[in-house]
């Protein structure tokens, strides 16, 4: 054996084992997490009337801040969708963010509001609020604040000043939620004074239909594309989150749908609006802050406080939004890497951080290093194709049970109904999500790891179709 080919087989050899630890550390990670999850939501599934009376009993005041720009699509159904809660006192703020459409005059001539002198204190600084319109719709406060556009993290600022309640939550323009939802997302901070963040469920909103915020109609998509992210969304949802909830360790509260205590956002001065991922960074941020200056907290998830949001329906459209997700990813690892292996912050270091650091952020350069030296081992031939080919096979597998596990859990807790072809759809589109949809997402991640540019005040351009909703 020449020298070369005794280099790379050793190299080879080296690589086999890291693979190998990293598959068996993920597939641990996914299973524990899978069964987990699926285990606790048979268990409130149980307990829903219980809590449901609770949540009835008790509420917190709470407002709800939609930031927007160029939303005139949406706008107006996702606001009417919010005026159909089931709960006792909210009010709606919405903050158009310099848009260039017609997004505040829908909303002005849609909900008669009117053109107002509200002084708005400023807590936290952002770009110049140009004009305010109040008005009121089913009995629920409706608020319009104009201003400069600054970015998405700048209209939350905004959006937290111009709040009167002591929460907030944070909700994209292009979403809807459901009747239950507030009473879902406020429970846990109703059972303990120390929580002082709640993330909700996110599901794709291509598919259904809503009606008074409850679901008339359920499918998964006739799009491949949004269909797909439907099993993604349910395995990451029900997974990760759930177990990490369990020890307090959730780093992500989605930005489509999150509860916050207001004095502790202000505290720590609100969403940054120099990073792309602001959900992420400002959970991660309150971590750092409750923990080195020892307040007691918990940031919670709330599975069954749903949140229906519409998904990117062409490839185009998905890896502009996984490009964005992961440069977000990036900023708020990179800006707190202080959590990397220190015990200080307990397992939010130990255990997410590092969780998010190897799964998440550089799983794209892991797996694609990984079919690099398959490929190279099979021109040297050291590889075992027929086993490498049942491996892969087994791999691919195992991630299609866990992401039906997820799906189908989801399904019978909430009591969905779905028809055999869905069924059969979901079966067949799983092996295809975790392998081919889940390699052209790595070369996305890696691409804007390698094309990363900091960019400021720049939203997300997405296709919107109006919401069926009412």
């Amino acid at each position: 054996m020449s020298p070369l080919a005794s280099f790379v087989q050793g190299f080879l050899w080296a690589v086999g084992i890291f693979f190998i630890l990293y598959l068996i550390g993920y597939a641990t990670f996914l299973f524990l997490s899978v069964t987990v999850g699926s285990s606790l939501l048979n268990k409130q599934k149980r307990e829903a009337r219980y809590r449901s009376h609770i949540a009835k009993d008790c509420f917190v005041p709470i407002s709800i801040i939609v930031p927007a720009h160029n939303e005139g699509v949406t706008i107006v159904s996702s606001v009417r969708s919010l005026l159909t809660l089931d709960y006792k006192l909210y009010e709606i703020i919405v903050v158009d963010d310099g848009s260039t459409d017609d997004t505040s005059e829908k909303l002005i001539e849609e909900f008669y509001l009117e053109n107002m002198k509200r002084p708005i204190q400023l807590k936290i600084k952002t770009e110049s609020i140009t004009d305010v319109w109040i008005g009121e719709a089913n009995g629920i406060p409706l608020t319009l604040v104009m201003k400069e556009n600054g970015g998405k993290s700048d209209a939350l600022n905004a959006g937290i000043n111009a709040s009167r309640y002591p929460y907030f939550i944070c909700i994209d323009a292009d979403s809807a939620l459901q009747r239950d939802s507030l009473r879902e997302i406020v429970a846990p901070v109703i059972e303990d004074d120390n929580v002082i963040a709640v993330g909700g469920l996110i599901r794709p909103a291509n598919g259904i239909t809503l009606k008074d915020g409850r679901i008339q109609t359920y499918s998964l998509p006739r799009k491949l594309i949004p269909a797909m992210q439907v099993l993604e969304y349910d395995r990451s949802f029900l997974s990760a989150r759930i177990l990490l909830d369990q020890f307090n360790g959730n780093l992500i509260i989605s930005g489509a749908f999150g509860l916050f205590r207001k004095d502790i956002v202000v505290a720590i001065g609100g969403y940054d609006p120099d990073t792309v991922g602001e959900d992420m960074e400002l959970v991660t941020r309150l971590h750092v802050f409750c923990r080195g200056n020892e307040i007691p907290y918990r940031i919670r998830y709330a599975p069954d406080a749903i949140c229906w949001s519409q998904a990117p329906e062409t490839l185009g459209g998905l890896i502009r939004q996984r490009r964005r997700w992961h440069t977000g990813l990036f900023e708020s690892m990179v800006k707190h890497g202080r959590l990397f292996a220190n015990f200080k912050f307990g397992m939010v270091a130990t255990l997410s951080y590092t969780y998010f650091l190897i799964y998440e952020l550089l799983s794209p350069a892991i797996e694609l290093f990984g079919l690099f030296t398959v490929l190279l081992a099979f021109i040297f031939n050291f590889i075992n194709v027929p086993f490498m080919i049942m491996f892969f096979l087994i791999y691919a597998v195992f991630g299609a049970v866990m992401s039906l596990t997820a799906f189908f859990s989801r399904v019978q807790t909430r009591d969905l109904q779905l028809t055999l072809f869905d069924v059969i759809k979901a079966i067949l589109l799983s092996l295809f999500e975790v392998s081919i949809l889940r390699f052209i997402l790595a070369v996305v991640r890696m691409m804007a790891l390698i094309g990363y540019r900091k960019r400021k005040h720049v939203w997300e351009k997405a296709e919107r179709t109006e919401l069926n909703a009412s």
